[in-house]
């Protein structure tokens, strides 16, 4: 087994100074321990009964579209603000170092779909909360979400209360 914590790089001070940002890309580039991460995401995740992945721009698009085909289902795609060309809905919240939108087309969930939100990282909550806001806004249901990382001194989960999480690295 790959210790897949060592394969994610720490940059200082990016985005900007106070940050310490976890960067994938030396994760994703080594074939096997991707492959490891998706796999025991899989995992993490198999007893959880969905019909849909949804995750946000960008990065939560690396993990959530494997993690989709890994389990054998549907993705949907969140995406900033004029992205989607389709009727979309959008959702405005905070980073740890700035604001944002998100958007989703109109018709991505039917009513009653069983969702689960996917991200690369969890650390204050912002980008997921509203990507789970946008989810229930189109009668979605989530029935949790999952993170390659979760920091855990942000207190992301907090923004998720009630909601099962998996994160497969924690700092």
């Amino acid at each position: 087994m790959i210790d897949l914590s060592a394969k994610i790089r720490a940059i200082p001070d990016f985005p900007k100074p106070g940050i310490l940002f976890r960067d994938i890309t030396t994760l994703l580039r080594d074939g096997q321990a991707f492959q490891q991460a998706v796999d025991q995401m899989a995992g993490l995740c198999r007893q959880t009964e969905f019909d849909l992945i949804v995750a946000p721009e960008a990065r939560g698009f690396i993990i959530g579209t494997p993690l989709a085909y890994a389990l054998g289902k549907g993705f949907v795609p969140v995406r900033k603000t004029g992205k989607l060309p389709g009727k979309t809905r959008r959702a405005s919240y905070k980073l740890e170092y700035g604001e944002d939108n998100l958007e989703i087309h109109e018709d991505a969930i039917l009513p009653g779909t069983r969702v689960l939100v996917v991200d690369d990282l969890l650390a204050t909550g912002g980008t997921i909360r509203s990507t789970v806001d946008l989810v229930i806004g189109l009668g979605g249901v989530v029935v949790g979400a999952a993170f390659l990382i979760e920091l855990m001194d942000l207190r992301g989960r907090e923004m998720l209360l009630g909601y099962p999480i998996h994160a497969l690295i924690k700092y």
